[in-house]
């Protein structure tokens, strides 16, 4: 039997194009019927059965079926149909609904379109239909896009008030615990399994999740911004002294002003579990629910804060929350200007009577876009380097770009992801995108600096090095994501060190993409 996942390009004949067939697959969770195995299985003995040889597979594993976002199979597999970049001629299908569970049921369809006015034959192997353009077949073909959309609509009512039900106990519900707690495993009679680590999941139907105390060091984090906001110390303040002393939030990233007054405003602290507050039905935008549809479990986790610190620390957030119009704002910033002669973050989040940052933001988007609506011009300059660094950045991510196709070319999968600027080969192998900007301070020694934004994950860093004065390309850096050493989040170094970071230099990008792509 043809092997549907394993294309064996060695073994592969020379027939006409419409002798060769790509596949896609797509399972969205451990439903057995719908495993990739199954899948591949039943395409393979489509595929047999009608002399058609696999030459591609494009597939996507744990990815929901409501929306294209996230799912690399398909957007592949759509672009390459509409470049012409394919060797073959029919595309294999499990079944109607693999396309998606879409809402709007012409979304599916439309997929299916592109690719037959590319010349391909789309076949749905486990349907009990021919996909061959008659009355039939498209009125079959719409039910089953019907069938799919509803078949999400029903599973989403019924997980939904499985969640409230389960809610209602004290259970935790998804998402991460909240920083200085942890999620504690329980069987159905409620005695402990152990504790879920980070991304883990428990594996049983029967079990429960619920919330505890986490690590001493953290829960005592929390304990502390509670005091310091208590004495008057603003949540920027608090933000900037967390961040000061090298502490990260549950997900590795440093504190921003927006984390603080979650982490105030979360009664999880005091022993409340709060669920439905909002909701994003079928990947629709997420709503606020009235106070009235929340389910509220008091009592359901073990407190780390007082209850009277936690309610003092609401009415302090209330009585230093400012509600004045948009037009006020802008009034009372441009006062603000006008006394200190200048603007900044740390300005605007330091005056009395004003918004936060965060809030200033919200309502005008951009700090650029608010300094124009009152007037100011004093930061023109550090605009403009951060008009430059964005350029240098979509600069460096087309070349992530190249070498994802480079990868494709030697016939390795390959995943960038521009939000981190990292590129996944094969599942496995993890390549960060970075820049390393040029700095010269006085007599000192000249050195080259990359920001840690965020944790790199494991594998490799390919840099774009800065010239003088950051205006242009010096050349391309690659080196092993384990040999990075960030103080304060920055790692920096002299062309003297670069050989102690096991830094390796390329004149140019294509000669590092040459390199990596036979070493990884």
């Amino acid at each position: 039997m043809v092997q549907a996942l394993i294309v064996h390009k060695d073994r592969l004949p020379q027939p006409q194009k419409m002798h060769q067939a790509a596949q896609y697959v797509r399972m969205s969770t451990d439903y057995q019927k719908y495993s990739i195995e199954n899948q591949a299985v039943v395409i393979a003995a489509y595929a047999e059965l009608h002399k058609l040889t696999i030459v591609r597979t494009y597939r996507d594993e744990g990815e929901s079926g409501l929306k294209i976002e996230n799912r690399t199979g398909l957007t592949e597999l759509i672009d390459d149909v509409q470049s012409g970049r394919i060797e073959f001629g029919h595309l294999l299908v499990f079944d109607v609904s693999r396309w998606g569970r879409f809402q709007d049921v012409d979304e599916s369809a439309h997929y299916e379109f592109i690719c037959r006015k590319a010349g391909v034959k789309v076949a749905y192997c486990a349907e009990q239909f021919d996909n061959d353009g008659s009355l039939l077949s498209s009125i079959v073909k719409n039910i089953k896009r019907v069938m799919a959309a509803e078949f999400s609509r029903e599973l989403s009512a019924k997980v939904l008030a499985g969640a409230l039900r389960l809610a209602s106990r004290g259970f935790k519900m998804g998402a991460p615990a909240p920083y200085g707690l942890e999620r504690r495993l329980v069987d159905d009679k409620c005695r402990p399994k152990g504790v879920l680590k980070s991304g883990e999941r428990k594996s049983l139907t029967t079990d429960r999740v619920t919330l505890g105390p986490g690590s001493r060091d953290q829960v005592d984090v929390v304990k502390w911004v509670f005091d310091e906001y208590l004495r008057c110390k603003s949540q920027a303040e608090v933000a900037r002294e967390l961040n000061r002393r090298g502490v990260l939030t549950n997900r590795g990233y440093r504190w921003q002003q927006s984390a603080i007054s979650s982490l105030l405003h979360n009664e999880a602290y005091i022993g409340n579990s709060i669920y439905n507050r909002d909701t994003a039905k079928l990947g629709a935008k997420r709503t606020h629910n009235p106070r009235e549809l929340w389910i509220t479990r008091k009592g359901a986790i073990e407190p780390i804060v007082k209850r009277d610190t936690f309610l003092r620390a609401k009415k302090a957030m209330e009585e230093r929350c400012v509600c004045i119009s948009e037009r006020e704002m802008l009034v009372r910033l441009r006062k603000v200007l006008m006394k200190n002669g200048k603007l900044n973050a740390s300005i605007i989040d330091a005056s009395p009577g004003l918004p936060s940052l965060t809030t200033y933001l919200v309502h005008f988007g951009t700090l650029r876009n608010l300094y124009r609506l009152i007037g100011y011009t004093g930061n023109q300059d550090r605009f403009d380097k951060l008009d430059a660094h964005r350029k240098w950045v979509n600069f460096h991510l087309e070349n992530a770009s190249r070498l994802r196709e480079a990868f494709e070319d030697a016939g390795r999968r390959a995943t960038l992801d521009q939000s981190t600027e990292c590129l996944r080969i094969d599942n496995a192998v993890n390549i960060c995108f970075r820049l390393v900007k040029w700095r010269k301070y006085g007599r000192q020694p000249l050195r080259w600096a990359m920001v840690g934004r965020v944790a790199l994950q494991k594998g490799w860093v390919v840099a774009l090095r800065m010239g003088e004065n950051n205006e242009a390309v010096l050349d391309y850096l690659l080196l092993p994501s384990a040999s990075l050493s960030f103080k304060s989040h920055v790692f920096s170094f002299s062309e003297d060190t670069r050989t102690a970071y096991k830094i390796e230099r390329f004149q140019t990008f294509e000669a590092l993409s040459r390199s990596l792509v036979e070493r990884v």
